[in-house]
């Protein structure tokens, strides 16, 4: 295993309640010991883009809708299936709710955070994880917005804390 550091992010931490930040959910570099970062980038491909864009310049919104929000869903699926994917290789999904409700209730543990939310705001940061992993495997690539193109793409830093759940931060 590597024991190097391949890269850095800097989360910005609450301004109340526990003062939480992502990196709270890592070992510190003076521990001397490393820690696991899991990532993960996953797309449902340009061909959903494209039967959208179709469908919207045909003015079929409502099929365009349909389809969009298919695709989008369907790429939060497979994130979702990864993550499972990911805990399962930690030896840590004995701790998941028995049932699908229970996952909807982040009933497992550790959190999926993707870049532009709360907990990891800054878009640009998506620069840093495309340096640890290789997205033109599966056609991704970054606008100059930093945004992932074909739309129907999410990324995220998978953190396997125990305690690591949604929050918001400023």
């Amino acid at each position: 295993p590597l024991e190097r550091e391949l890269a850095r992010f800097s989360f910005p931490r609450q301004d109340r309640g526990r003062f939480l930040c992502i990196s709270d959910f890592f070992r510190s570099v003076d521990e001397g010991r490393p820690d696991v970062l899991a990532v993960q980038l996953v797309t449902m491909g340009r061909r959903i883009s494209e039967i959208a864009a179709e469908l919207f310049a045909e003015d079929k919104y409502q099929d365009y809708l349909f389809a969009h929000g298919f695709g989008v869903e369907m790429a939060e699926a497979l994130a979702e299936y990864w993550h499972r994917r990911i805990r399962e290789d930690l030896g840590i999904a004995g701790d998941d709710g028995a049932t699908a409700q229970d996952w909807f209730r982040q009933q497992y543990r550790g959190s999926r955070y993707s870049f532009g939310y709360a907990a990891c705001p800054r878009l640009e940061d998506q620069e840093i994880l495309f340096r640890l992993i290789d997205p033109s495997a599966i056609d991704v690539v970054l606008t100059e917005e930093f945004m992932l193109d074909p739309e129907q793409s999410t990324s995220a830093i998978v953190v396997h804390h125990p305690e690591a759940k949604y929050f918001n931060a400023r």
